[in-house]
């Protein structure tokens, strides 16, 4: 059924990533479906201001730390490491999970997400907006 599920993640978030990985790894075992992680960085003003500066080693370290935080989650899991892959993007994750479910043709999102409350009422939520604005059916994991 599914071919291609994206897991967008937040490395941060052990507990929202770790039930989320759970859903969708099993969905891939059987579908025989590849996995494929996103963890999306958020582009801050301090960063832009380091590279109009010129001080890109600020935005190297938060990829470094979260590619290195991605490959032991990739190693964690229970499939094929042919079968997962990852990424790093900057910017909104409702965006870049949305550029990153069209460019790897997802046929399902699987995220996490917690029990909604006063301030995603306010000012939303990433799983919201991907339920929202995606192309594809989305899981969310509570």
């Amino acid at each position: 059924m599914y071919k291609s599920i994206l897991v967008p993640v937040d490395i941060l978030e052990e507990e929202l990533t770790r039930n989320a990985l759970k859903h969708a790894v099993y969905l891939a075992k059987l579908a025989d479906a590849k996995v494929y992680l996103l963890h999306v960085l958020p582009i801050s003003s301090a960063i832009i201001n380091s590279y109009a500066l010129g001080y890109p080693e600020l935005k190297d370290r938060a990829s470094i730390k979260a590619e290195e935080d991605l490959k032991a989650l990739v190693d964690s899991l229970d499939l094929p490491k042919e079968r997962v892959s990852y990424s790093i993007a900057f910017g909104s994750p409702r965006d870049e999970i949305a550029v990153s479910a069209e460019s790897i043709e997802a046929d399902l999102i699987v995220i996490g997400s917690r029990r909604p409350g006063i301030t995603t009422h306010l000012l939303g939520s990433n799983a919201s907006g991907i339920v929202r604005y995606a192309n594809t059916s989305v899981l969310v994991v509570r």
